[in-house]
């Protein structure tokens, strides 16, 4: 089995999200070979801030790299598709931004790709990997919870709030159709498909866009930047939703229903989720990641808090802090790529709580389906591979 030191991973992507991972895949200890920005001269300032030996010119170049055995892809989401196909054809491991790609034909092709490769593919959601999340996991597939009756929940943030807040993720043509909803609802549609262990098979969806008109700088900003006063701007249509509510129906049965929103003023980056099964309910919230809250009918609640005993012995490998010592957001990318090259290292053996390349389908089935459904205002059901 391979050291992890030996398995070397490069990073297309210099943006908000390429530094999160970077760090991450420090702290997994493997090798980061190289970097790879919009271009040369991106790469070059990326691999000298970021501490990193190789800023690579091209795409061609960094595939072509003996060292680099995974590739990174955190790129805007028009270029995951190419991207992972051309590194899966380059015989290297694929850890993907979500959305895997920006509708069902690319993913359907890269879920045959992946299937054919010998490579592991891996799309990152790293919800799943807060350790109240795989506790909740492992509630609901021993029957603790019952027979789960419906769930609800939300993830709001305020990123976008003002009419000058811009990213390349409010165009159509960089981000996708969908913005909000894919952008983190699908954060928390497979979270929750993920705890109970089943598929969204229906949905009913309400878009709407509060900044109907917003004011696009005049030159590029990234993901959570603050705006300087010395900006000037353009004015622009907006084409995508800013909220949103989807009713769900999933495949044991289950109901729920979610709520999104990148204009929820001093919600920096909440989700929220609430399970009500047969036997008991259970509540998570991510600006408090430590504590799960349990609600019974004829006996008090209950409260456990990560790293004791209440959250029992199936989620301590996903610990690397004693309980009162908040792991957390970036916590979470550090477990999912330690998950996915632990899984590397055993030759592709072992349980995967990553996502897969189908799993990464399903959710954009999902989010055509809840386009669907807001133009028809009608329930739609979503395609299955």
């Amino acid at each position: 089995m391979q050291n992890m030191k030996d398995i070397g991973v490069a990073v297309i992507g210099a943006g908000f999200i390429g530094p999160v991972h970077v760090e991450a895949l420090r702290r997994v200890g493997v090798t980061l070979v190289g970097i790879l920005g919009v271009d040369e001269a991106e790469s070059t300032r990326a691999a000298a801030a970021l501490g990193l030996p190789r800023a690579y010119r091209n795409l061609d170049e960094a595939l072509r790299d003996p060292q680099a055995q995974a590739i990174h892809i955190t790129t805007p989401n028009r270029f995951h598709f190419a991207l992972s196909r051309q590194a899966l054809r380059a015989g290297k491991h694929v850890i993907c931004e979500k959305p895997l790609a920006m509708n069902t034909r690319e993913t359907a092709e890269l879920v045959k790709l992946a299937r054919a490769s010998r490579q592991v593919f891996a799309v990152n959601y790293n919800v799943r990997f807060y350790p109240a999340v795989l506790q909740l996991r492992r509630m609901a597939a021993r029957g603790d919870l019952g027979e789960i009756i419906h769930v609800n929940g939300s993830y709001f943030q305020d990123w976008l709030f003002k009419d000058t807040d811009y990213n390349w993720r409010l165009l159509p043509g960089e981000g996708g159709r969908l913005r909000a909803v894919a952008d983190i609802g699908t954060h928390w549609m497979d979270t929750v498909s993920f705890i109970l262990g089943a598929r969204i098979t229906d949905v009913f969806a309400d878009l709407a866009t509060w900044h109907q008109t917003r004011k696009r700088p005049l030159g590029e900003v990234k993901t959570f930047a603050r705006a300087s006063r010395a900006v000037r701007y353009a004015p622009y249509r907006v084409r995508t939703e800013d909220f949103a509510h989807v009713l769900l129906r999933f495949g044991n049965g289950a109901r729920g229903s979610m709520a999104v929103s990148q204009v929820a003023a001093g919600r920096k980056n909440c989700i929220r989720l609430e399970i009500y099964g047969s036997k008991k309910s259970a509540w998570w919230r991510s600006e408090e990641p430590e504590t799960l809250w349990f609600g019974n009918r004829d006996g008090a609640n209950e409260v456990a808090v990560r790293g004791t005993p209440a959250f029992g012995p199936e989620v301590a490998p996903f610990l690397d802090y004693p309980a009162g010592h908040v792991e957390g957001f970036p916590d979470t990318f550090k477990m999912l790529f330690r998950a996915v090259y632990q899984t590397i290292r055993a030759g592709g053996k072992g349980e995967r709580l990553f996502a897969s390349a189908a799993d990464g389908h399903q959710e954009v089935a999902v989010c055509e389906a809840i386009l669907k459904s807001h133009r028809a205002r009608a329930w739609k059901k979503v395609a299955l591979l």
